[in-house]
């Protein structure tokens, strides 16, 4: 994988090109700002900007200015390799909060596993509906240890309006949800990329984390995707590494609101 030909198609399909997540968000470009905006439980953020120095600090305060008009919580998620190099630092300065760094993880699809071997007792639930909605969440909260009601309306609105842009799935362990994950397609780009895959504590290293991952890369396959995508914590690079993912770059949340406080 060409390192420097995969980011800046990622920059292009994912960021300046995005599209909105689902029939209540719209992108909006504002000068070297694009922007999601939507109703308080879809995530509204800056997706990508191009500042320089001279106009960061006034960039970052109209942007401050529009969500708040709005009454709006949001996130400016920043990439190691967004201008200015000090955005970060400007992002803290003006009020912002930071989350933890993830690591921008890409790999082609067909160099990666895709047989979903799961420890004996454990089966993979397909999301469809809102019952196995709910056994997603349970996953995730058990597993994240943070209650999720705006991640659930998101992937409600997503099940019920663009079903064909995202698949979840839950591994079961009989009749209690251990862990799950999501995959989310971007129609008309070589991307999909993988979200959740939180297992809950006392099932952790016995392989499910990496069925959930081999199980989405033989649908991204199966569907012309070439690149899945994975914004990876510290936890989950290693994995991820060892089955055939590169960096990327890096991305960290800079959250206003709310969320930040």
């Amino acid at each position: 994988m060409d390192h420097d030909t995969v980011l800046a198609l990622f920059d292009r399909r994912l960021r300046l090109e995005a599209r909105p997540d689902s029939d209540s968000t719209r992108i909006e470009r504002d000068g070297a700002v694009i922007r999601q905006v939507g109703a308080p439980h879809d995530w509204n953020g800056v997706l990508w900007s191009d500042l320089d120095e001279a106009g960061a600090d006034a960039a970052i305060a109209a942007q401050i200015g529009h969500f708040t008009a709005l009454g709006l919580d949001f996130e400016w998620k920043t990439y190691a390799h967004d201008r200015p190099a000090d955005l970060g630092e400007r992002l803290l300065a003006a009020g912002f909060t930071a989350e933890d760094e993830e690591a921008v993880m890409v790999a082609d699809v067909h160099e990666l596993p895709t047989d979903a071997v799961l420890p004996e007792g454990v089966r993979l639930r397909p999301v469809t509906d809102e019952a196995g909605l709910d056994l997603l969440i349970e996953a995730a909260e058990s597993a994240f240890g943070t209650p999720k009601p705006a991640l659930r309306q998101r992937l409600l609105d997503q099940l019920e309006q663009n079903s064909e842009t995202v698949s979840m799935v839950v591994a079961m362990a009989g009749d209690r949800p251990v862990c799950s994950a999501r995959m989310e397609f971007v129609p008309g780009t070589e991307f999909a990329g993988l979200w959740g895959g939180g297992t809950v504590p006392e099932w952790r290293g016995r392989g499910i984390y990496r069925a959930l991952v081999a199980h989405r890369a033989r649908q991204a396959a199966e569907l012309g995707y070439r690149y899945l995508q994975v914004d990876a914590s510290d936890q989950s690079r290693p994995i991820l590494q060892r089955l055939g993912f590169a960096r990327l770059t890096s991305t960290t949340p800079y959250l206003w609101g709310a969320a930040s406080a």
